[in-house]
């Protein structure tokens, strides 16, 4: 990058992140398909565990489905002015299905020397395992006894729940990522907990065993969206010195 350029990485970063706000009310302006494609074109670059990618985005676009989800979400603001949704949902599964694509990525690639191969397969082995049998959910007993004396165990992606934690852990990341990516197109968004699960999945026709972290509306903030002045912790209060 050239020393005399004003416009530096952290500057764009910065201004995105300032300007990001969770608006709740959004004016009529429609957002460009093409911006919702690079948000989640973007969105695919998130860092997930082992690279496992264990999620998907569902972009709602129908129009009566829309509808449904916006109640599905408690009627809130947000949702009911959003000119998009997207749904972020994750599960063990998905990771499992990204592992056998990876799979076939690395044994057809003509890139990757024999000591980078045999890691792949190594560390792609090993997700395979502690999504398929660890996900079992007869190892939650086990985590939950263990979580009593040691609480950090209660993170590990092993038994049903742990799963799924995991995944959705994953999954936020790529959140955070589409959420940053429209602030930086000027495209405002409001990340959604308040809503139904089970109505949400049932619209979506998502598979027994996925969780939905959290729905995301865009849109264009309102003329008369709530704005106020942004508090936060102050950072010594925050960081941890060792």
């Amino acid at each position: 990058m050239n020393t005399q350029d004003p416009v530096r990485p952290w500057d764009g970063f910065q201004a995105a992140n300032r300007f990001r706000r969770a608006i709740r009310k959004f004016n009529s302006t429609p957002i460009a398909e093409g911006e919702i494609h690079a948000l989640l074109t973007e969105a695919a670059y998130a860092p997930s565990s082992g690279n496992m990618q264990p999620y998907e985005f569902h972009w709602v676009r129908d129009p009566a489905l829309k509808t449904s989800l916006a109640i599905a979400c408690n009627g809130q603001k947000a949702a009911a002015s959003a000119a998009e949704f997207i749904v972020i949902v994750a599960s063990p599964a998905l990771g499992l299905r990204t592992a056998k694509a990876q799979l076939a990525h690395v044994e057809d690639s003509s890139a990757l020397g024999m000591d980078s191969k045999a890691y792949y397969r190594k560390q792609v082995g090993m997700f395979q395992k502690i999504l398929g049998i660890g996900s079992s959910v007869l190892w939650s007993p086990l985590v939950a006894l263990a979580a009593l004396f040691q609480p950090t165990l209660s993170l590990l992606p092993i038994g049903n729940l742990g799963g799924r934690q995991w995944a959705a852990r994953n999954a936020i990341f790529a959140a955070q990522t589409i959420m940053l990516g429209a602030a930086a197109k000027g495209i405002d968004s409001c990340p959604m907990e308040g809503f139904s699960a089970r109505k949400v999945a049932r619209l979506l026709g998502l598979q027994r065993g996925c969780v939905i972290p959290l729905v995301i509306a865009l849109g264009y903030r309102a003329d008369d969206a709530r704005i106020e002045d942004r508090w936060r912790k102050p950072i010594s209060d925050m960081v941890v010195l060792h």
